[in-house]
């Protein structure tokens, strides 16, 4: 209908419908109205007695406040595994909510570019992934989804240092002064974004399968029976089902948090996942998700991938195989949106920053430490120090009568056993140090 005949019946689109650019002069186009995105008002947290701000309190299982002791429950359900999922539609992802549903402010680090949400009058002058002074507060505009469901914290605030001393005493090759009570001031007690996906995957795989037989063959040359091995080579194939329940996906970027480390809080107890109440984040850290649901899903699908494969192989009686290819058919993925407590804390020692992470449902702790490095090299020295000791020896009395000759073949396998003594204890020196 022309933009004249319009104007001329008076024609209104029907309800629902707007009036978009046509891209033909005198003709009107009507296209449905968009969804409006559900962003709820944000709201702070005073307390109702004194004004102060409140806080979630861990031991209190609840808000309150410091200055007047006033404590109030969350009315948050407790759903566990039971909680719902979302299909992978687009409908869902528009249903979803945006934004935190309180209050909040968001503090960029200038040193590695991390950001966290923190709460209006927090005042914190170090980034908790960095350990740089380097930060700021910034205004972004609350377009990413809001968690559904969460777990809160179990772990109290005041046992992370206690925690995190007794981890950074272990281990032998590390410096001592790590276990000091200045390398670690304070645990920020930060919810992290994850993904997590369920889904029924079927694996159809083929191989080549070899099997080990053996037979008797007369030498005719050397008058005897012998036993001759040899390699069958035979096509099989099967197939593996799995069953991916809460498969998690970390939402943060490696780039501002270690994944190395994070995998190594796992697992989350899954049983304890209520859901999300703003009244959570009171006085506590929260990170949006930096990786994408799309982005997560294919991250989440290769590990799935290489579970399936490894499920395949399992199937097979021999360790021989060659020539395998497989197949995965996902159905029913879903996923779900969800914060999961972590403390974190980030120090420094010799110019490189390490950070060190807990559980704060478990208390699980992982993180990275500096090695000194001339106890690995001693360590190394004791190793190798035997073997080469006892072909020094050996040398010189080759020379008288060849006696050296016991001697010297002891010390080369002395040395060898030390190479790889060496070799693992460098290696593992090495993954202690890597963030």
């Amino acid at each position: 209908m022309s933009t004249e005949q319009n104007q001329d019946s008076g024609f209104s689109p029907p309800a629902g419908y707007q009036q978009v650019e046509s891209r033909v002069s005198g003709v009107s186009v009507y296209a449905p109205q968009p969804k409006k995105t559900e962003i709820d008002l944000a709201r702070s947290f005073a307390c109702p007695n004194c004004g102060a701000s409140t806080v979630y309190d861990v031991s209190a299982g609840g808000i309150s406040c410091e200055y007047c002791g006033y404590i109030a429950p969350i009315s948050a359900q407790r759903v566990g595994k039971a909680s719902p999922d979302f299909e992978f539609t687009l409908e869902t992802l528009s249903q979803a909510r945006q934004g935190w549903g309180v209050q909040r402010q968001v503090l960029h680090c200038d040193a590695c570019g991390a950001e966290f949400s923190i709460a209006p009058g927090d005042i914190t002058a170090t980034c908790a992934f960095c350990a740089s002074n380097q930060v700021n507060i910034i205004t972004i505009p609350e377009e990413t989804l809001r968690p559904r469901y969460l777990i809160p914290f179990i772990i109290p605030p005041e046992k992370t240092l206690s925690l995190a001393k007794d981890w950074l005493g272990k281990g032998w090759c590390h410096p001592p002064e790590l276990a000091g009570e200045t390398i670690l001031h304070r645990f920020y007690g930060i919810y992290l974004p994850f993904w997590v996906f369920n889904a029924h995957v079927k694996a159809d795989w083929r191989a080549q399968v070899g099997y080990q037989q053996t037979y008797r063959h007369y030498n005719a040359s050397q008058k005897r029976w012998e036993t001759r091995t040899h390699t069958v080579w035979k096509w099989e194939d099967g197939q593996a089902r799995l069953d991916i329940d809460d498969f998690l996906v970390s939402g943060s970027e490696p780039k501002h948090l270690s994944h190395r480390i994070l995998n190594k809080l796992y697992p989350f107890n899954m049983k304890d996942l209520v859901t999300y109440a703003p009244d959570f984040l009171a006085g506590w850290q929260a990170k949006a998700y930096e990786t994408t649901l799309p982005e997560a899903w294919e991250t989440g699908k290769k590990a799935i991938r290489e579970g399936a494969k490894n499920a395949c192989y399992q199937q097979i009686p021999t360790s021989q195989v060659r020539n395998f290819s497989m197949s995965a058919a996902f159905s029913d993925e879903t996923w779900r949106y969800i914060l999961l407590p972590v403390y974190l804390a980030a120090y420094r020692y010799d110019n490189k920053v390490y950070q060190v992470m807990i559980n704060g449902q478990t208390g699980a702790i992982a993180g990275s430490k500096p090695i000194a490095w001339w106890k690995v090299w001693l360590a190394i020295a004791v190793s190798l120090a035997p073997g080469a000791l006892l072909t020094l020896i050996g040398l010189p009395l080759t020379l008288v009568g060849g006696a050296g000759i016991a001697l010297i073949s002891i010390g080369i396998i002395l040395f060898i056993i030390g190479i790889i003594i060496s070799f693992f204890v460098y290696q593992d020196a090495q993954k202690s140090e890597v963030p």
